[in-house]
């Protein structure tokens, strides 16, 4: 691979991205999501970098072409809720109108396969990043406890069946009671709702368990579930004591950061 074309959300998943693009000498060029994304902190990494909308994919497929970008990534987060207030372009329009839902399944593939007619494929969006995806164990010095091994159970069948439906990939569980589940929100928003449900209804002393998995038949290509150093700092604050999550089908930004700030916080992370 000497060239690569990079869709870039925020976070620091897409950076972490065009850094190993760079150690691995492979040419990089960026399209940054507007609003979620920052050209600046791309230059030091790319050869070019420009800002769109979303909807402007006529310009997105255009970049690409001119560069002679023929296989692209997309990292980084972006808003979902965003789909609503966009203002689409001729060819935008047209594959949203071809849509049954706007599901971000249904939308990222739809779009995938639009780049893919103009001979742009896209690649995993773990590219590069292998080292940052565990197997299956105990991350962190803490184990879960038997009582916690059963919500994490329990919340691995809710978080299945919310992936199933597409609606998001994790569950909070507290003494083997549903919390709260993801919606558009996103990971660390349900984790920080969950919390306040258990403050305002104080009593028990248990654990806040999390779980969170991939999606059935997880297409590689996008919205592999990660989670980072922001995941622990809303466990922190939710005072949830246990992090389920997928093994070898979830990337851990910084693991090493993540484990130690767990291991402060005397938080268990275990890949199941």
């Amino acid at each position: 691979m000497n060239k690569l074309g990079l869709i870039a959300g925020e976070g620091k998943f897409p950076l972490q991205i065009a850094g190993e693009a760079k150690t691995k000498g492979v040419e990089l060029f960026v399209i940054c999501a507007k609003g979620n994304a920052n050209e600046e902190d791309f230059k030091p990494y790319a050869s070019k970098t420009i800002t769109l909308k979303l909807g402007q994919l006529s310009k997105a497929l255009k970049f690409f072409k001119e560069n002679d970008v023929k296989q692209a990534v997309m990292a980084g987060r972006v808003q979902h809720f965003n789909i609503f207030n966009l203002i689409p372009d001729f060819r935008t329009a047209k594959v949203l109108a071809s849509l049954r839902d706007l599901r971000a399944k249904s939308v990222l593939e739809a779009a995938i396969n639009e780049f893919k007619k103009e001979g742009i494929e896209f690649v995993s969006s773990a590219l590069f990043l292998e080292k940052c995806i565990p197997s299956k164990s105990v991350l962190t010095k803490r184990k879960p406890t038997e009582e916690e091994e059963k919500n994490i159970e329990l919340g691995l069948k809710v978080s299945k069946t919310l992936a199933d439906l597409d609606v998001g990939l994790t569950s909070v569980i507290y003494d083997k009671a549903v919390i709260a589940v993801e919606g558009m929100e996103g990971t660390d928003e349900c984790i920080l709702r969950a919390g306040k449900i258990v403050a305002q209804n104080p009593g028990k002393n248990k654990s806040l368990v999390v779980v969170k998995v991939a999606r059935p038949k997880q297409d590689d290509r996008y919205d592999l579930p990660i989670i980072g150093k922001g995941t622990i700092k809303s466990m922190i604050e939710a005072k949830a004591k246990v992090l389920a999550i997928e093994a070898d089908k979830t990337i851990v930004l910084d693991i090493e950061e993540v484990c130690a700030l767990a291991d402060k916080n005397d938080i268990s992370i275990v890949a199941i």
